[in-house]
Order: C-alpha cells, then structure tokens, then sequence
C-alpha cells in the first residue's frame, strides 16, 4: 500500500518532469497509481478523484499509435479508478465507463499478451457488477464467457487462480438464481470442490471453502431433494464452525446455514433432534447477530419458522406466541418495498392461523387473511411464491367461511385454488394439498346450495388427492375422512332411515359407508349396472381404511396385529372389520368376472387370505372362507394357468370339506368344486388362455368367450343402441343380448373342433360391428333420462326422437346391430363421463363399422357444401376419424342417391369435400391422429364453430391425440391456450405460432381465437441479387420522420438504435452446436423459445387509418432486409419498458430439413435452408429477462440480408409471456 511519502515522492517526480517532458505522462500514471493506493488504505475520496484525474490526462498523452503496453496499462487503471469510485458513491455513469475503458483495455492484449488474463477478469467483474444493479441476463452472460477465458490463463498452481473461481462461481450462483438452470448448479458445485482442493486443511481460506460448498450442496438439495447433498452440506458446516470458533466473525453465518440444513433434514426425514437442534443453532446465531446486524433479520426468521414447526408437531403454544413475536421483528426489518417482505408476511400469516385453530381467536384469523392478501399483491403471477400465497389466503378463508358462513369468502376461496392449482402441476410435491383444499371448499358450496356438480367435482378432485397420499403420507387420514363425508353424502339417500344423522367420527363414518356399499351390491345384482359395483368397492375399501387406527399404514399390518391378539379391546370394530374384508373380497372378484381385471383378483385373493387369520382351525365361518378363496385361486389359474393356484385352490376345498359334514349347505358345493379343479388338473391338454382351447369344458369355453367379448367391448362406448329393439343397453347387457344369440350358440358348439382364439375375437367383433352418428344438434335432442330403459321405437318421432329412431332404422337396413349417438347413450349430467368421452370420442368413430352423416339442411338435390354440418366444430373430427361415411340427406335418403358403401371412395365427393373445407383428400381417406402438421390442421377448424365457445378447442384434442382436462366454464382462450400449450411442448412444433389476429391473454404468442389460422402464411418468391441490393443500398434513407423507440441509446447516424452486446438473452448456440439446441418447452404459461434474433434499430411510421385502426411502419433489423409490418396497435404503446424490440425466427431442426445431420450442418447447408423469407415474430423485451409478443395484423415477412448474416447468427434462448 502507499504511503504519504510515495504519493509525495512521486508529486516531486511529476514536478521534474513538466508538460512537454517525454517522461511526463509516466509520471501522471504513477502519481495516479500512488493516489489509487492510499484511496484503498485510507477511503479518502479526494485521492480517488484526483487519481482520475490523471488518468485521464496520462491517457490523452498515450494515444493510439503509442506502444500497447502503456496505453492498455492506462486504460485498466483508470478502469479500475472509476469501478472503485462507483462503489463508494453509486455513480452509474462511472460503472458505464470503466466497463468501456476495460473493454478497450482488453482489445489491447490480444490472445499472448502478458496482461490479457487481468483484463478479462476486470471486465468480468465490472459486468457482473452491473448485472447485479441492472438485472440484465446478457451482461452476466458475458462476464461469465470472460471468466471462463481468464481460468484458461491460470491454469492450477497460478497464484490468482482461486481468486478467479471465486468470480466464476458468483457469476454461475446468480444465472442459476436467475434461470434456475441446473447445469450452472452442477458446475458450481464442481468448482466449489475444486476452490476447496486450492484451499486445504490449514489454508487460511480453509473454512471459506468448506462454507461455500455445504451452502451449494445445500442448493442442490433444494432442487434434486438427494438427501447425500444435504448430509455432506451439514458435515461440512460443522467442520467450518469447529475452525469459527466463538469470537471469529464468520461463525454467526455458519451457524445460520447449519440451522437451515438441519431444518432441512428434519422436514425430509422428520427426525426432531434436527429441529431441536436447529432451534438451539438459530439461538446462537441470532446472539451473534444483535440490533443492527446486517444478517439479522434473517436470524430472526429462520428461527421463528422452525419454532411453528415445532409447535404443529408438539402442540406447544410457547413456540407459537415466540414466532410470531420474531415474525413481527422481522416485519419492522423488512419494510414495504423490500423483496422478502412477502415471505415475513406469508409465515406471520401462518402463525396466526396456527393460534387461532389452537385458541379460537377471530381476530387472529382476521389479521391472517389481512396480511395473506398484502403477500398476495406482492407475490403476482409468475412470482415464485405465487402458488403458496393464493393457497393460504384460500385456506384461511375457507376457514372464515366455515365460522361466520359468508358465502363471499368460500367463492373467493374456490376463486383462489383453481389457479394456484394450476401453478402445482402433476409432481409438484404440493399438489395433494391444493387438491384437498379444493375439494373441501367445494363440499361447503354443495352443502350451502345443493349443486350436484360441487359434489361430484369435490368427490374427484378428493380421489385424485387420495392417489398422491400413500399410506404413510402425513395427510392421508385427513383427506380419506372428507372424501369418505363426501361419499357419504352422494349415497346417504341409500339409509333406509327416515331421517339420517351425519357420522361424527371416523368409526361411525365408516360403517356407514359399508351400508351404502352393500345396498349398491344389492342394486347391482339387481341391475348389473357397472357403476353400482364401481362404487360399492370405493365406498368399502374407504370404509376399511377409516378403521384403521392411525399408528398403522396399511390393513395388512392391523389385520396381522388384530389376528394375532387371543382377546380384542375391539371386538365390535373386529367384527365389522371381518365383514368389511369378506364384502370387499366378494365385490372386486365380481367385477373381475365382468371387467377381467386380474388386479381386482389379486387384491380378492389378498383380502381372502387376511380373512382366514381372523377365522383360525374352530371358527364356524372357516369352511365358507376356505372355500371362497379357493374359487378365487381358481378364477386366477383360468386367467394366467399358475399351477400353484390350482394346487391351492385344490388344498383349500379338501380343508372346507373336512370340516363340513354332508348335511352342511357348504358341503355339496366344495365337493363340485373339488372335483372340477381335480378334473382340470388331470386335463393336461386344457390351456385356457392359450390359441388353442381344445379339450376345454362346455363351462370353460362360455367363460373364454365370455372374457373375448369384454375384452373386445372395453374399447367400445359403454351404451350402445341396439338396433332390432332400439333399447339402451349398458355393456353387461351387450354380452347378455350376445350370449342369447345363434353366433353365440355356434361358438359354443365348436369347441371341440380345435377352434382358434382368433376366430373367436373375430366371430365376437363382427357381432359387435356398431355404427356412430354425425349430426348437427338441434332442439328437443333426447337425453340418456330421456329413453333409459325404454325402446326408442315406441317414443314420439318429434324432433330429435325421430331424428334417433330414423338413424337406428338406416343402421339396421344396412345389417348393424349396435348403434351410437352422442346425444343419449352418454350421461351428460356426469363431468366425469363428459370427461371420458371427449377423450375417447376420436377413437370411436375410428373403431366404428361405419359413420352415418345426416345433413338436416340439405334437401334430395341440394350440395353437400350448402350444409351447415361443414361449419360446426365437433364434426371435424367425425369428419376424419371414421374410414367408412354415408352421407344423408333431410328426408333420410342417400346424397345423390350413391349407392356406394363408403362415400369417403367416391371422387367426386372426395372432391366436393376439399373444396369446401380445404383438407386434401389423402387426409380424408387417411387421416392419423397425432403433432403432424398441427398449423394445417388448426387451419381446418379455423373456420369452424361451436355452441360453447370453449367446446372448440376440446373437439380438437382427439385430432391431435391429446388427453387434457375438460373444464366447462373456462374461458375459450384459455381452452385454446392450453390445447397450444400441449402440442407445443409435446412436439416442439413452431408452426402454431403462425397466426395473424388478436393475441391470447393466456399468452402473448398464442391467439385468442381459433379463426387466427384462417390463412396459412404464404412468403413472397425470394428476391433476386439486384432486388436485395437495391432494397439495402435504398435502406431508410428515403424516411419522412424517423421515430426512435422509447428508452434506446441512440448512435451516430441520428436514428440508428444501439444492438445491445449480446442480442438475445438466455443461452446462445452457434451452428456448430445444433444438436444441444433444446426444444421449444411451454410450463406455467412461459415459452421458452429459441430463436434466430434480428435486433431492431430503427422503425418509422409510414402511415396509419385510424378507422380501422392500423398502422403500418418501416423497420430496419440486424442483418435482414429492411421490411414493412403492419399493426392495429401503434407500436410505440405496446413496447414494453426497455424499448428494446427483436424480429425472431423461431427455430427447429426440421428447418434443415427432416433428414439433416446436426452435428455436421455445412455453410451451404445453412444458406441455402435460411437464406429463403421466414416468418418472423415481433418480440418487445420485459423485465426479469422476459419478453413478450406484439401481434400484427398481416404475417411479417423477413429476408435475411446476405450469406455473411445467415453465417454470422446465432440461436438465442427466449422467455416469452
């Protein structure tokens, strides 16, 4: 460091050597350099500024043409004058210039130079520096490229090498924060281990590395949840604090994180000597952190949030009064405006809600959902806590609802979780909960209104949540206890009481339910009706699980406890259970012998078994229970011919009729069934399953033909018309109506002609040949209430009862036995069953023998193309799905009286068809479901309508082979957004963003209605050499009034809007690089996007009608032709704040060509794939690295400028909203 006396010294030497002297600007440099010294030991600003002062007249004394050396010398020093003057006063503009001076510096040490590694770490660091200020992804990006030539440089041993990584790693941590790419925490973590390599034990950075890396593997648990990070973290931290002993300044943050680690571990593994220990580590690290301490606010609530954990787990209201007193500190520390005010007022929130469940206090709840709306503000869309804080602020009033019935607060509450339910997707650990929430508010609405459709939504969003709560998981007895109350309340109607008492207790709930499941079992004994039997065994394996004392995490373990006990406290309960295990047993094997679902055996058998340790050698009930495990081993052993099973199934019946005596009902019935196991045992030809069933038994190959015809109905509607009576039947009385018929009978009588399992299917398939319906909805269509258990044929033949029964009559005529219609073989009163057969509808009229398309607005001469059947949305897919179509006209006749059997083969129809709904014929005669083409195919439906606006971007998802939910009520942007969503990240498919209309408030490159892919984007010929020449000499020169976008540095010439350093934010892939170009991904309504970016520089209004309204503008872009846009907004108010605009192509491999080598793409390759007009985007940037689409009113079309800017670009990363 220098002293007064160096700065003295060479004061004097500066003296000797006056202006004109050639020794003079050495002397300015080394007095500024002196002066730079002391400033950095004594603080003193006054140095600071005089040191750049003489910078800065040294430098014009060492111009350009002076030796490098000296003038890039001058350059990093006053760069590093100005860096450090920034940080002492915060001048922006000194921030501005040492990046530039450094920038200059480093143009003078080319790659060889010895100074050329500082340089690069200088620039690094001055740009990192900015970034922190700014928020600007493309400055750490480039600092990160500095940092990563500088450790080049200084390869290991290099004495500033560790310094270097330290850099580096800040700049890695922060793109990892900003983007939450994991690549950058993997590396991190990698060159933490190597920092702490360069600083071994002894080291007197030792504990800084060892703290460093614990705080990264503790990162990484948070992203990966591998709990060998967080234990290697929490080794770590404690070796750090054995080297910060008491006293050393650093222990305080030690201390901290180690709190947080074992926090961490508690919550993962729920072991409460962590927490324990976590309190008593935040104890001593808020001590050391006293009034005034940077850090300690964030002592305070790290302890206050680990005392609320220990008070949900142990009660104590001590932990929770102490939290909320810190939480309230924290508060004072964290103003409006700071960023983590939020977090404090999310967890004081809680606090409160805790106390007021624990001590009923209503001005605590009050005050909760005051400070949950404050967190709410502060926490928008996108926000990372978004999700939480919709979630709570519902929870707590729910609450409210629940105590002062205000129904305001349930529809808020309801208003709430359906889109924070959308921020918590499939695997978010989070889901469960927001499901059960959900479904709890729910079940209040029915309770208050009665809406059966709150209930029957309640009772499936309760499932779902059932599904992600494992028996071991912490909430699953809570949400199995309101979905069973839901059930309870869907079947209570089942009570044969006058009147029915709500159950108050998980017993009580649970014996009710299992009456509800035997009157189901009666109904469907009585009916056969699927859905009966579906229920009966939800609502008693709920019961079963409502019994089970909550020490105990699966029935398997109580039954085992409970078997074992020679005298039961629970006797009643034991009894029930018993009943409850033999009921669900006999309830999953019928539906085995309906459905053939051999998990449903499985779970029988096992149920069985658990029986048998509840009835021991001695109990009256053995003999029946031997031998209905017996029937179900054998059921098995027909399904999957286990020999094991039959040898079982043979024990078992020998055991039952050892303790029968004849006289016994039981006994003749094990004796039949002994002997028919003993005769299949004996049997060795008899292979049930296999394609060769000789030697089967009458009875067996019932049961094969039996299982044939459901396995074949499983993929079919499950009503069906039948034709000859015009009766609704369910499948159950498909097969029976099968089972009565000659083809049956025939089957039957040829099983001992070695008949094939082939011809079986096949025999069993043209029985069950079904024909669909494709009509446009008109009134009075008939409801499955409507004709549900009457014959079509005796109804009224007004409106659509006739339009039914005429298409049952065609069907018939044409020798079909089944017939479907989508007005009345589904119950449209179900969402579930809607739900279902949106999904499946596709799928049907492709299976279907045939489609009959009635045109009830076409008369016997009148053209196919008239009709309005062309113009609705659903027909779309009835229009491609079926292979084989009959067209009908208003009077039921053929159209133009074809006699064809498939008018999908006759040209001129074919021909007709394109012309009136553009679809080639190859795609009407063979269309594939699927990503294929999707601009084509959203082109075909974009003309089309519905009666629901949202139904038409649901009569989509069987085109393109997607499975969404279907949610009646959205808005039609957001059922078309979604849909868009899907098929982009499914396919990476960039041609969806094709469009020209109103743009989406789902997102911004989405449309907001379908009718935006009405025209397909068609480029102009490609403009010959003299064009392009001519187009770029002309540029803008020709501009009445050149406008500059808002908040753009302008350059010299006037007009010319600055290219940013890096054009394009994210990462960047040059064309060498193609195969690690990621896909176009779409999560939690954000695209990331890449793109090739033209930077705009220049725009100018070239004119505008303000009736229509629309503007249109000359723009002029990095390396592209200058081009003309057109929009209906003025450009200047949808520019986002920065100003700063991009002309992207969106980019896919498949723009090479669908056979294009990635890894080796050549420059002609590229020019020749690129150098044609592409249909570009306009993108307006956004804060937090984020951009955000501007729609225009005709396709943009672009042509890139030369060879040179096809070779020279590059593919970006882009965040779009």
């Amino acid at each position: 460091m220098a002293s007064t006396d160096d700065v003295s010294r060479e004061r004097e030497e500066l003296e000797r050597c006056p202006p004109g002297h050639h020794g003079h600007d050495v002397a300015l440099f080394y007095l500024a350099y002196a002066l730079h010294d002391r400033f950095m030991e004594e603080r003193k600003i006054d140095d600071l500024n005089e040191a750049i002062t003489l910078h800065r007249d040294a430098l014009k004394l060492r111009p350009v043409e002076n030796e490098t050396f000296h003038r890039s010398s001058s350059f990093y020093n006053l760069a590093l004058c100005l860096s450090h003057r920034h940080d002492k006063l915060g001048a922006v503009d000194d921030l501005e210039e040492a990046i530039a001076l450094g920038q200059e510096a480093l143009a003078l040490c080319p790659p060889g130079h010895p100074h050329r590694d500082v340089s690069l770490y200088n620039v690094g660091f001055d740009l990192r520096k900015r970034f922190v200020e700014k928020g600007e992804i493309c400055d750490l990006e480039e600092a990160i490229k500095l940092y990563r030539a500088a450790l080049e440089l200084r390869p290991p041993g290099h004495p500033e090498r560790s310094l270097s990584l330290y850099q580096f790693v800040l700049c890695l941590s922060s793109r990892y924060e900003s983007q939450r790419v994991v690549d950058d925490l993997e590396e991190v973590v990698t060159l933490r281990r190597a920092e702490l390599e360069l600083c071994p034990r002894g080291h007197p950075d030792h504990h800084v590395s060892l703290h460093n890396l614990a705080c990264d593997l503790r990162r990484r648990f948070a992203k990966t949840a591998a709990i060998h990070d967080l234990e290697e973290s929490i080794k770590l931290h404690r070796a750090a604090l054995e080297l910060r002993s008491p006293g050393h300044t650093d222990r305080s943050s030690t201390l901290h994180q180690l709190s947080l680690c074992l926090s961490n571990r508690h919550e993962k593994l729920g072991v409460i000597g962590d927490l324990e220990e976590a309190i008593t580590i935040g104890r001593e690290a808020l001590k050391l952190r006293p009034s005034g301490h940077p850090d300690r606010c964030e002592s305070l609530h790290n302890l206050a949030c680990n005392l609320r954990k220990r008070f949900v787990i142990q009660a104590v209201v001590h932990d929770l009064e102490e939290a909320m007193e810190l939480h309230r500190a924290v508060s004072e520390l964290r103003p409006s405006g700071h960023p983590e005010q939020s977090s404090t007022l999310h967890e004081l929130a809680l606090c409160l809600s805790n106390r007021h469940d624990k001590l009923g206090l209503v001005n605590d709840l009050e005050e909760a959902i005051m400070l949950g709306r404050t967190a709410l503000e502060l926490c928008p869309p996108r926000h990372p806590d978004n999700g939480k804080s919709l979630q709570n602020l519902a929870h707590d009033l729910r609450k409210r609802f629940v105590q002062k019935a205000a129904i305001c607060d349930l529809e808020e509450s309801i208003e709430l979780l359906r889109p924070a339910l959308e921020l918590r997707p499939i695997g978010h650990p989070d889901r469960s909960s927001s499901l059960y929430e959900l479904a709890l508010c729910l079940s209040h609405r029915h309770d208050k209104y009665g809406v059966a459709d709150d209930l029957e939504e309640a009772i499936l969003l309760g499932r779902t949540a059932l599904e992600l709560c494992p028996p071991w998981h912490p909430d699953r007895g809570m949400v199995l206890y309101s979905l069973a109350c839901d059930f309870w309340k869907k079947f209570q109607f089942l009570h044969q009481a006058a009147t029915v008492a709500r159950p108050t207790s998980r017993v009580d709930l649970a014996f009710s339910l299992f009456e509800f499941s035997q009157h189901l079992w009666d109904q469907f004994q009585k009916q056969a009706m699927t859905t009966d039997l579906d229920n009966a065994i939800r609502l008693a394996t709920y019961a079963l699980e409502l019994r089970l004392p909550p020490e105990h995490s699966s029935v398997g373990k109580w039954v085992q406890r409970l078997a074992q006990e020679e005298t039961s406290d629970e006797p009643v309960m034991l009894s029930g259970a018993v009943d409850n295990l033999c009921a669900l047993a006999n309830y999953l094997r019928a539906r085995f012998q309906t459905q053939h679902a051999i998990v449903d055996l499985n779970e029988a058998i096992t149920l069985c078994r658990y029986v048998l340790q509840f009835r021991p050698t001695g109990h009256p009930d053995r003999a029946s229970s031997l031998h209905y495990l017996a029937q179900c081993l054998a059921d098995r052993f027909r399904q999957q011919l286990a020999t094991v099973d039959l040898d079982d199934a043979i024990a078992l019946e020998q055991e039952a009729l050892q303790l029968l005596v004849h006289e016994d009902p039981g006994y003749d019935t094990s004796r039949q069934c002994l002997t028919a196991c003993l005769q299949i045992k004996f049997n060795s030809q008899v292979v049930l399953t296999s394609l060769d069933v000789s030697g089967v038994t009458h009875l067996d190959i019932e049961q094969v033909i039996r299982n044939a015809a459901f396995e074949i109905l499983k993929t079919m509607p499950t009503r069906l018309l039948h034709t000859p009576t015009g009766i609704l039947c369910n499948r159950d009385q498909q097969v029976s109506d099968f089972m009565k018929s000659k083809r049956y009978k025939r089957l039957v009588s040829l099983y001992g002609e070695r008949q094939q399992m082939e011809l079986i299917y096949a025999d069993i398939s043209r029985h069950f040949q079904f024909v669909t319906l494709s009509h446009r909805w008109g009134e009075g269509e008939p409801s499955l209430r409507d004709i549900e258990g009457h014959t079509i044929y005796g109804m009224s033949i007004k409106r659509g009862f006739g339009k039914l029964q005429a298409f049952c009559r065609v069907a018939l005529e044409l020798n079909y036995l089944w017939a479907w219609s989508d007005t009345c073989c589904i119950d449209r009163h179900s969402s579930a069953e809607v739900q279902e057969t949106i999904g499946s509808m596709f799928t049907w009229y492709r299976q279907s023998a045939l489609t009959i398309i009635y045109l009830s607005d076409v008369p016997d001469t009148g053209l196919l193309g008239s009709s309005e059947w062309l113009r609705r949305g659903w027909t779309l897919q009835e229009l491609l799905a079926p292979r084989n179509v009959l067209f009908y006209t208003e009077d039921w006749s053929p159209y133009k009286n074809l006699v064809s059997s498939n008018h999908k083969t006759d040209v001129a129809v074919l021909e007709e068809l394109e012309r009136e709904t553009g679809i080639e014929p190859r795609f009407l005669t063979n269309f594939s479901p699927g990503l294929d083409d999707a601009r084509s195919r959203l082109q075909w439906a974009s003309l089309r309508r519905t009666t629901r606006p949202e139904d038409i971007a649901y009569s989509l998802f069987g085109i393109f082979n997607l499975h969404l939910p279907v949610m009646y009520g959205e808005s039609a942007e957001n059922a078309l957004g979604r849909l868009l969503a899907e098929i982009v990240s499914h396919s990476g498919d960039i041609s969806v963003l094709d469009w020209v209309g109103e743009p989406s408030p789902f997102h911004s490159c989405f449309p907001a209605h379908i009718t935006a892919y009405g025209r397909l984007p068609t480029p102009p010929p490609q403009p010959t050499t003299e064009e392009q020449s001519s187009e770029i000499s002309e540029g803008l020169s020709s501009f009445d009034v050149l406008r500059n976008i808002s908040g753009l540095p302008v350059t010299v010439p006037a007009g010319q809007l600055r290219i940013p350093d890096s054009y394009a934010p994210g990462e960047v892939y040059d064309f060498h690089s193609l195969a690690r170009v990621p896909l176009p991904r779409f999560f939690n309504r954000l695209l990331t996007l890449p793109c090739i970016a033209y930077h705009v520089t220049t725009i100018q209004l070239k004119g505008s009608d303000l009736l229509t309204p629309n503007y249109t503008y000359n723009i002029q872009a990095t390396g592209l032709i200058p081009l003309e846009i057109a929009m209906r907004v003025k450009l200047e108010d949808v520019t986002g704040p920065q100003g700063i605009l991009y002309l992207v192509r969106p980019w896919h491999s498949e723009l090479l060509g669908p056979s294009a080598e990635l890894d080796a793409v050549t420059d002609e390759q590229l020019v020749s794939a690129l150098e044609r007009p592409l249909n570009a985007l306009l993108l307006t940037q956004l804060p937090h690295n984020e951009h955000k689409r501007i729609a225009s009113s005709t396709f943009i079309t672009a042509q890139p400028m030369d060879r040179a800017s096809i070779l020279n670009s590059k593919i970006s990363i882009f965040n779009v909203v």
